[in-house]
């Protein structure tokens, strides 16, 4: 496997600042890609040792091009996450004034954060989207658009200057992206996990989404991420994306797949993996009945019974 990285590119993004916080980028070459597909699809074929794409957002949830990309094709898994602050430059061409801005570019996932800030201060500018936040700049760089929302970082890279800086609408607002590797065997619990899915329903039926989460909530295990896409298989079929405290060697986590295996059409398997925030699952004591020490306990007692030992 090549000792590479491939990231939504070109150069200059928020996802490329992301992925150089992580200490092994000192060793590997780092690839831009032109979307998360491509990337993605890079690691399926064997071209780069991983992924970095974003996910989640803070504003508007689930990043749904990455989701639906993991839903779809060959397996993935995530081995590492990343949060990142996001605040956007308007950045433009030298010499260019607010008044002379008529269209406007950015990945899709930025116009939630900035449309408060778009309303007030160009009303009339069309939006135009593109691959990536670097892209639009490199856009705005050849002409085809007016001004672009990215990183403040990327205007030097792409000869253009920053008109306006610190645009968000919401504070503190972050993005969240992953490292996505082939499947292996997951990196061994930290006590401060997540665990990713992504669940299927053999039929459609009153209280099938609660069946899903029951199998969460009876064993004390809270939901992070809870977010449906389409199947493609008509109006109505959808999947679910599921990130969940807990890694998969937890007695708990292990005991809610093997029942969500049971219960669903289909459970794909997207990893367990530090949570960036390095937040302890268990801050506040768990719930009596679903510590992991209970779980063995009631295993062990089972045991015993089997062998005539209770």
């Amino acid at each position: 496997m090549p000792a590479s990285y491939a990231y939504l590119g070109p150069e200059g993004t928020f996802t490329e600042v992301a992925l150089r916080t992580l200490p092994e980028t000192a060793t590997r070459e780092l690839i831009p890609y032109v979307s998360v597909q491509s990337a993605l699809d890079a690691v399926r074929a064997g071209e780069a040792e991983a992924a970095f794409v974003p996910i989640e957002n803070s504003v508007e949830g689930g990043i749904t091009t990455t989701l639906d990309e993991l839903v779809a094709g060959a397996p993935l898994m995530i081995y590492r996450e990343v949060l990142l602050s996001i605040t956007f430059a308007l950045l433009v061409r030298p010499g260019t004034k607010l008044s002379d801005i008529k269209t406007v570019s950015a990945h899709p996932a930025a116009q939630p954060q900035v449309r408060n800030w778009l309303k007030k201060n160009l009303p009339d500018a069309h939006w135009e989207s593109a691959a990536s936040n670097a892209d639009a700049a490199r856009l705005v760089q050849e002409g085809q658009y007016d001004a672009a929302f990215a990183g403040e970082f990327a205007a030097a890279r792409y000869g253009l200057e920053a008109l306006e800086t610190g645009i968000h609408d919401a504070e503190n607002a972050q993005t969240r992206f992953v490292l996505v590797g082939r499947p292996a065997r997951p990196a061994a619990p930290t006590g401060a996990d997540k665990t990713s899915v992504v669940l299927w329903q053999r039929d459609d039926h009153p209280g099938g989404l609660r069946d899903l989460l029951g199998e969460f909530a009876t064993r004390g295990i809270n939901l992070m991420l809870l977010q449906s896409r389409p199947t493609g298989a008509g109006i109505g079929n959808y999947c679910f994306c599921v990130d969940a405290e807990g890694h998969i060697s937890d007695r708990r986590v292990a005991e809610a797949l093997m029942g969500l295996k049971r219960i669903c059409l289909q459970v794909r398997y997207l990893g367990s993996y530090p949570r960036a925030d390095m937040q302890p699952v268990d801050v506040q004591p768990p719930r009596p009945g679903t510590s992991d020490d209970e779980f063995v306990a009631a295993a062990d007692w089972v045991a015993r019974c089997q062998d005539g030992r209770f």
